[in-house]
């Protein structure tokens, strides 16, 4: 997974997209990026791309404006006004088709990273804010609270959909990363489909190296919940065995693993290799280092359902403060060890 650390707002321009008008408003000149507006814009790049729903794509064979449009800015070919634009008038089309589709301003930024160039596409959904109304009634003052749908996300919240752009070359694993988040409800109809992934940007999500490890943990685990749930003591050695093998090993191997964690019971190994094929996990995968650092920072214990623990990766692994003491019946003792002080929450 490409973790981008470093990024230079080059320029950026904003649309007001309102599918209750009849034409988008379209703006003729870029942002004027002060201290503030680039600030705001930049906290909201970084988020988008430390997210975890952010997904690796690759643009589809057939003709698709957005891709042509933002190749054509990106190769230098035109400006970012002319290229905005008509991205506005792309989105304001898929949203007078469907209604559902929240109104927004697209920002479309152009930023450098360590990777290269990028155009990025931020579709940022008007929130709901309150403000208040004064009215004159009888010669006295009458003050209400009234919503306002026209508020941008803060910068502390995340943005629904947006696309990074690269300059598409030759045997590239990608060709832009996207966030397609669906907010469904029973009144949403289409919007909880793909218009933006599949209509709007014309491009298919792939695995990147991230997602995989992330399926490979979630379905190990689901395997060992549902295989050894009155058994603590072996569930509590595959966890260990593949925490180890996260953290020390570049790649794993199903099968290996599997022998290592279950010996001779082919019974045993056949089950968890199925169960993890059967999650779209193959025969090898590709650990993202980056994302096991994070994601083994701490440990949660959920124990006998009504005991919660909390507990970093250093104390688990710290005999003199921690310790998993197996009894031999399939349970285990966990201990906390030389507690010294503790709060109450």
């Amino acid at each position: 997974m490409e973790y981008i650390k470093e990024i230079y707002i080059n320029e950026a321009i904003v649309h007001i997209l309102d599918n209750n008008a009849d034409e988008p408003v379209l703006n003729e000149y870029t942002l004027q990026l002060n201290e503030e507006i680039y600030g705001f814009l930049l906290k909201h790049i970084e988020r988008c791309l430390k997210d975890e729903e952010l997904k690796y794509a690759i643009f589809n064979k057939e003709r698709n404006i957005a891709k042509e449009l933002s190749q054509e800015y990106l190769n230098g070919a035109n400006s970012i006004v002319e290229v905005s634009k008509e991205l506005a008038r792309q989105m304001f089309i898929l949203m007078k088709a469907d209604s559902n589709i929240p109104c927004c301003d697209l920002v479309i930024v152009s930023i450098s990273t360590e990777y290269g160039p990028m155009l990025a596409i931020l579709k940022m959904d008007y929130i709901k804010n309150y403000t208040h109304s004064i009215d004159f009634v009888d010669n006295k003052i009458g003050i209400n609270i009234v919503p306002e749908f026209t508020g941008l996300p803060v910068s502390a919240q995340k943005i629904q959909k947006c696309a990074f752009i690269k300059p598409i070359r030759e045997d590239q694993g990608f060709n832009l990363m996207v966030i397609d988040k669906q907010n469904k409800s029973k009144d949403d109809g289409e919007y909880g489909s793909n218009y933006f992934i599949g209509k709007y940007l014309g491009c298919t999500v792939i695995d990147n190296e991230r997602d995989i490890t992330k399926t490979f943990v979630k379905a190990a685990e689901e395997w060992t919940r549902t295989s050894f749930e009155e058994n603590a003591d072996t569930a509590e050695m595959i966890r260990s065995s593949i925490k180890r093998k996260l953290k020390e090993e570049d790649s794993i191997d199903i099968q290996s693993l599997s022998e290592d964690m279950f010996g001779d019971n082919a019974e045993i190994q056949q089950s968890f290799k199925e169960y993890i094929s059967s999650k779209g996990v193959g025969d090898q995968i590709d650990i993202d280092k980056q994302w096991v650092e994070k994601k083994l920072k701490r440990v949660r214990l959920k124990i006998d359902k009504d005991i919660d623990v909390y507990i970093n990766e250093e104390a688990y692994h710290d005999n003199s403060k921690f310790e998993i003491q197996r009894v031999g019946d399939g349970s285990i003792n966990i201990v906390i060890k030389h507690v010294k002080n503790y709060i109450e929450k």
